[in-house]
């Protein structure tokens, strides 16, 4: 049987020396620490979140949420109650063991199986979270509403929760969001970045939003942590809602936590392409801003910036 060229096989004459380079690059790779941060956390004992139980976690969520929508779609009257209690019942625990694993990381405890101050921390938050769900289908809600008033081309709401990548990058923020205000670490970032993955909308889980949020279309929005968004905002594809500058101290390191992204007050509509930054910036209440603008400034309620170009001439082809 022939070995194809480009298989990862070695000829046979190159074996040995390739043994030596290999054991070489396996020390090298291993070395306590390198390229600044530690090795694998998993061999000192301390168990990072898992991204693929997140991703699960939320998926499950998604379908408590929304119920017949996502998971099960055949769901009655007198199944709903128990498909809902036995979601949620399966993701307490393991979003328990999540938020457990990213606490003994964050708290450096040699061996999370002997930290009950971070077990105890996680059953406690893994509870607050659950007792949220409602609020959080509550503001779910209105942003389903806000999609299907705000786009002609919806049919339904039922279709905005089903195929619009804007709600479903909005409904792992509004989890992550939660999380992020018990003090969970790495797992709401984890959320929103699962989200971004999959619709290319980045929205930080620390990001305050208001209700009858949209994200029309929503490729390439991007909202930082500090941005600060009131009631009946209207985002389109290609946004940046950024930093202008990222302060440091006197050693030269980033101050973090400061508020470097803009604020928008209430019904504030962004068009396609715009970038707003600072964290010194607001956008007034009921402003408009333009395709492809860029702002540096506050802008006062009830203001329109538009973006001045030079008028496009059309020809008639020959």
């Amino acid at each position: 049987m022939t070995t194809s060229s480009h298989s990862l096989t070695p000829h046979a004459p190159l074996q040995e020396s390739a043994g030596g380079t290999l054991r070489n690059a396996v020390e090298r790779l291993c070395a306590a620490q390198h390229d600044g941060y530690s090795r694998s956390p998993s061999a000192t004992h301390q168990l990072l979140p898992s991204r693929d139980a997140v991703i699960a976690i939320v998926e499950a969520l998604r379908s408590a949420l929304f119920p017949g929508y996502f998971g099960d779609r055949e769901l009655t009257e007198d199944s709903l109650r128990f498909h809902v209690g036995a979601t949620l019942d399966r993701v307490q625990r393991e979003l328990q063991e999540q938020i457990r694993r990213g606490l003994c990381f964050a708290c450096q405890e040699p061996d999370p199986r002997r930290c009950p101050q971070c077990d105890a921390h996680a059953l406690a938050r893994a509870g607050a979270f659950l007792d949220r769900l409602p609020e959080v289908r509550r503001l779910l809600g209105t942003d389903v509403q806000a999609a299907y008033n705000g786009d002609p081309a919806a049919t339904s709401p039922s279709e905005t929760i089903l195929c619009y990548p804007g709600i479903l990058a909005v409904t792992n923020y509004r989890l992550a969001h939660e999380l992020h205000l018990i003090e969970v670490p790495l797992v709401p970032r984890m959320m929103t970045e699962y989200a971004h993955s999959v619709t290319g909308i980045d929205i930080h889980p620390g990001t305050k939003i208001g209700e009858h949020f949209f994200i029309d279309h929503g490729t390439g929005v991007v909202i930082g942590e500090t941005t600060d968004i009131g009631n009946g905002a209207k985002i389109y594809q290609g946004v940046t809602l950024g930093a202008l500058s990222f302060p440091k101290d006197e050693r030269g390191k980033l101050i973090r936590g400061a508020k470097r992204h803009p604020t928008l007050q209430d019904n504030v509509v962004i068009y396609a392409g715009a970038t707003i930054l600072g964290g010194e910036t607001v956008i007034g209440e009921g402003s408009i801003i333009g395709g492809n603008t860029w702002v540096i400034q506050s802008v006062p309620p009830h203001t329109k910036v538009l973006n001045e170009t030079k008028s496009t001439r059309i020809e008639a082809g020959k």
